[in-house]
């Protein structure tokens, strides 16, 4: 930076800085790159660029992971992903559980009861037959487990060395009871911030099957369907707004939300659920857990009075038993997440460009 632009700097209010910073989150975002990278599928600030930049202006103003959709007096809850995870089998979990329990968990943190899903298989020639019988059996299996129907499906074979052996693309359909339940515009200063259990358990059990990092652990993903756990939320208190912490992990829910919402956040390091090992992982390789990716952990925004009753009420499902209060909801700084440290600091959470673990659902 020129010497002249720091002294400028040295001579600005704190206010102003804030007010910088947010007129530059607020500039409508540019695609500088001449071509997609794997930041761009990450679910950081990459991804948020290509979405903003080149999906919405042609596609319009999708809503997220899952939009809600009225049909005949019945509100719908709607939902499509891909999965494209290394290695196919991982300690806890395969790319078939994971893609039906996340199909599933998107239409749960809508507040809807899921009802059924499709499936379409990538698959690439030389794939062993034994190994695709697995992962379809897991999927049926987890759709069993998860009450949901499998209704339809498509297959496509592409030459060897095209596919990465498979992929697995999901679209679900969830019924919504109380459409005006859950929002951004519910959201409001005061909230407390919930979290259903540790963070980071998904990322690091992909890292130690890959054999990423020289450790020994029983430590397995979280891959589980959130919708009972969900109900049981919803059931118990106030609930304004809740998100599943998958790409990005917790802090790239937080500050989607508080862009969206333009609220502040803010959290207290040591209130964070993490397990030993995650942490452990996470300080050999410099990541922040916050930043690693969940696939059974939800993000609840509740009224403050009910906060209490909402973690007993997840603590009291399997599910949620490490479940906590992690923060609250603040009026500003609009648009950012802080988090109190546990040496009594603070500091800014930002939201990654891409991710440093790369297919990690």
């Amino acid at each position: 930076m020129p010497a002249s632009d720091s002294s400028r700097i040295g001579k600005w209010s704190e206010q102003e800085v804030l007010e910088r910073i947010e007129a530059i989150r607020r500039r409508a975002p540019r695609l500088r790159d001449e071509a997609i990278n794997m930041a761009h599928g990450a679910g950081g600030k990459a991804t948020r660029t290509l979405i903003e930049a080149l999906f919405r202006p042609s596609f319009g103003n999708p809503e997220g992971d899952a939009a809600l959709l009225t049909a005949n007096g019945a509100t719908l809850a709607v939902t499509t992903d891909s999965y494209v995870v290394s290695p196919l089998f991982f300690p806890g979990g395969d790319i078939g559980e994971l893609a039906v329990n996340g199909t599933v968990n998107d239409l749960a943190v809508t507040g809807a009861e899921p009802l059924c899903i499709t499936a379409g298989f990538i698959l690439e020639e030389g794939l062993q037959t034994d190994v695709l019988r697995r992962v379809v059996a897991s999927m049926a299996e987890a759709a069993r487990r998860a009450g949901v129907r499998l209704l339809a499906g498509d297959t496509k074979v592409v030459p060897r060395g095209k596919g990465d052996l498979l992929f697995v693309n999901t679209t679900g359909v969830g019924l919504v009871r109380e459409p005006a339940r859950l929002g951004l515009e519910r959201v409001r200063p005061g909230d407390r911030v919930l979290v259903s259990g540790t963070i980071g358990d998904h990322g690091t059990a992909i890292m130690l099957a890959r054999g990423d990092l020289d450790l020994e652990s029983d430590l397995a993903s979280d891959t589980a369907p959130l919708h009972e756990l969900c109900s049981a939320v919803m059931e118990a208190g106030d609930v304004h707004l809740m998100r599943d912490a998958t790409r990005g992990g917790v802090a790239t829910v937080l500050n989607e939300l508080a862009m969206e919402a333009e609220l502040a956040v803010a959290i207290r390091e040591e209130a964070l659920p993490v397990r030993d090992e995650v942490r452990g992982a996470a300080e050999i390789l410099g990541i922040d857990p916050l930043y690693m990716a969940n696939e059974g952990k939800i993000v609840a925004v509740v009224a403050s009075e009910c906060a209490r009753d909402v973690v007993e009420a997840m603590r009291a499902h399997p599910l949620g038993a490490q479940a906590a209060d992690i923060g609250e909801i603040r009026a500003e700084p609009a648009g950012m997440v802080f988090m109190h440290t546990a040496f009594g600091g603070s500091r800014v959470v930002d939201m990654l460009i891409g991710d440093p673990l790369p297919r990690i659902c």
